[in-house]
């Protein structure tokens, strides 16, 4: 039962929800400010009649206070009132228009003792105090309507309730209460007086409350009619900002096709720059040498034999060094081989150029990316080892490759230290900076940190776009 109404209500909150603004403040509004005149009207209605009845209360106490004062004498002087007091009293009280209006008067003595009525067995009897009665012993004017439950009522046979007034009666002389008036007053036209006066607070309720929704609706109606509007033009804004959006991400996608473009139209250069030193100037330098060869063969004079020698020793030193150049420049072949194998052939050439270790954990990469991407991986995990070599003498020198969802992580540390200070081999120069133009002309991120045993490692973070020859 709780799981249906909880499913009831949330399709109430849920039509509720779809709702135009001035319909949900016409719904809401209205029955909040309909509970609100509700409470105040009950409220402020029972204080009216509360004010009417002690107002009436208190005007026919000071009236009958003119002629109920003198018997004051007579009630401080006695238990009940004399035989002639009554009398009197009687004569007073049955006159039509004063009957009419009070039917019924008790005077009532400190302990419930009834000193006169108007019944005339109630005098001289002891009943429990009403509390008026407490109340107006204590100097209070006091209004309450009939209890006809009380044994005095009961013994009279009262079916209708009155209101009852209870007024202290005071010596004339001192002004001590030595008595209290329980006088009835007929409702009938107290009680139409009440209904009047809560029908015109109902009115003037009711038609301010209708003012006050309707200004209230007035402006909810203008501020949702802006904010319509205003959606409107947000959202013409932010599907003009999208177009824009769109098309500068077509613009950077194009730039860093481009920059990738030119990324591998650099490495085709320096290919080609290194297989030209390879074959071109290293085999002539070769052939040199060979003719030097010849020629201290052929010559018997010790001068020549040493001038010789010197030369044949420099040529084959600049052989070497042409041809490792070469072999730095030279990328190898890296285009249809997945990205842990060109990772895999920059570690093993490292190792093998400068007999230290690389700790290499790359996962598994079986999708083909775009050449751009394999080549600044390649050349990034080639200048880091480098420069951990240079720097920390290749000690602690760690790899790491992976793929968080569709950016590449690689990274490449070393364990700190102090290194020789310059590369065995060539392929060094490319430098950070470079790298991290490299890196950032795809679209990528270069990151450079000092590790906790006081190493270097640097990362980059690319995003993979998979695909074939034309770039990033």
């Amino acid at each position: 039962m709780s799981g249906l109404a909880a499913r009831l209500g949330s399709l109430r909150w849920g039509a509720l929800g779809g709702w135009s603004l001035t319909r949900q403040f016409a719904v809401t509004g209205g029955a909040i400010m309909l509970l609100a005149m509700v409470v105040e009207g009950l409220f402020t209605a029972e204080a009216i009649s509360r004010n009417t009845i002690n107002r009436t209360a208190a005007t026919t106490a000071l009236f009958m206070d003119s002629f109920l004062t003198p018997l004051g004498r007579h009630l401080a002087a006695g238990a009940v009132l004399p035989r002639e007091a009554r009398a009197e009293l009687d004569q007073l009280l049955n006159k039509d228009d004063f009957e009419s209006r009070f039917p019924h008067l008790e005077i009532w003595k400190e302990g419930g003792l009834v000193a006169y009525s108007t019944t005339p067995e109630l005098i001289g009897r002891t009943f429990a105090p009403p509390a008026g009665v407490i109340a107006a012993l204590a100097g209070e004017v006091s209004a309450r309507y009939t209890d006809l439950e009380a044994a005095e009522h009961v013994i009279r046979g009262f079916t209708s309730r009155y209101l009852e007034i209870y007024a202290p009666v005071r010596e004339p002389h001192t002004g001590r209460i030595v008595a209290v008036a329980e006088i009835h007053e007929v409702t009938e036209p107290l009680e139409q007086r009440l209904w009047q006066l809560r029908l015109k607070s109902w009115l003037a309720r009711i038609g301010v409350t209708i003012m006050i929704m309707v200004g209230l609706f007035w402006i909810v109606y203008r501020g949702n009619r802006i904010i319509m509007a205003q959606q409107r033009q947000l959202g013409e804004q932010m599907a003009e900002v999208e177009r824009t959006s769109q098309h500068n991400r077509v613009l950077r996608e194009r730039i860093q096709r481009a920059s990738g473009r030119v990324s591998e139209m650099n490495e085709r250069f320096l290919r080609a720059l290194g297989a030209d030193l390879h074959d071109g100037p290293a085999q002539l330098i070769g052939l040199a040498a060979l003719k030097v060869e010849h020629v201290r063969l052929a010559a018997t004079a010790p001068r020549r034999e040493e001038e010789l020698q010197a030369l044949d020793f420099f040529l084959a030193d600049a052989l070497r060094e042409i041809r490792a150049v070469s072999k730095g420049l030279i990328l190898p072949e890296i285009e249809d081989q997945p990205l842990t194998e060109a990772v895999r052939r920059a570690v093993c050439a490292h190792e093998q150029r400068t007999g230290t270790t690389v700790t290499l954990l790359c996962e598994d990469i079986p999708q083909a990316l775009q050449n751009a991407a394999k080549i600044c991986a390649y050349r990034f995990v080639q200048e880091g080892l480098n420069n951990a070599f240079r720097h920390a003498g290749g000690k602690g020198q760690a790899v790491t490759c992976r793929l968080e969802g569709m950016v590449l992580c690689l990274a490449v540390e070393d364990g700190g230290g102090e290194g020789p200070g310059c590369m065995t081999g060539p392929g060094s120069g490319l430098g950070l900076l470079g790298l991290r133009e490299r890196v950032e002309s795809l679209g990528g991120t270069f990151h450079m940190v000092k590790t906790a045993g006081r190493g270097t490692r640097i990362e980059m973070r690319l995003a993979m776009a998979w695909g074939g020859q034309d770039g990033c």
